[in-house]
């Protein structure tokens, strides 16, 4: 159909002429609300957005001489996260002449990447950034993040509404 006619039709119906497909042989062409079909698809980018889960990273940060319950507070802290569904940032930064001694800094992220186990995945193996000694861990397919639960009142049961309530001492212990 030549261009004008389909023009002319698309105002007679009250509609837009919308060309759909400009590199086929004959253009391709559709008669309708234009306003209609950009709010429509608005819409369906925005509840695409709002389903999606944004990845954020937390950090969990250790030194060379770090105590037992120090590295159990902080592996605690990581699985917490994974749990959560969150990434987590494992960081161990080197200070002065502990440098020379990088083994103790790869032992306790490794022992990390061993204790967190089943919970997450490692992304990014342990690797050194300057003074900075890094690994990344995603949460695993098996753990969910457990869903957000308000935190509500309990209602009133009928079990408690039904129990009599006596107002005279001497009826209760009746």
């Amino acid at each position: 159909m030549p261009p004008f006619d389909a023009l002319k039709m698309a105002r007679e119906r009250s509609l837009d002429l919308v060309e759909i497909s400009p590199n086929a042989v004959p253009p391709v062409c559709r008669i309708q609300d234009y306003g209609k079909f950009l709010y429509e698809k608005d819409k369906s980018e925005r509840a695409a957005r709002k389903k999606q889960k944004v990845i954020v990273v937390k950090e969990v940060k250790f030194s060379v001489t770090v105590d037992e319950h120090d590295y159990q507070t902080k592996k605690n802290m990581a699985i917490r996260f994974l749990g959560d569904g969150d990434k987590v940032k494992a960081s161990l930064r080197f200070k002065g002449r502990q440098m020379a001694h990088r083994d103790l800094g790869y032992k306790i992220i490794n022992r990390l990447i061993l204790d967190i186990g089943e919970a997450g995945l490692v992304e990014f193996m342990p690797r050194m950034e300057g003074t900075t000694l890094h690994a990344i861990i995603a949460p695993s397919k098996k753990a969910e993040p457990a869903p957000k639960k308000p935190v509500a009142a309990a209602p009133e049961t009928a079990e408690a509404a039904a129990i009599p309530v006596a107002s005279d001492p001497a009826s209760a212990q009746a």
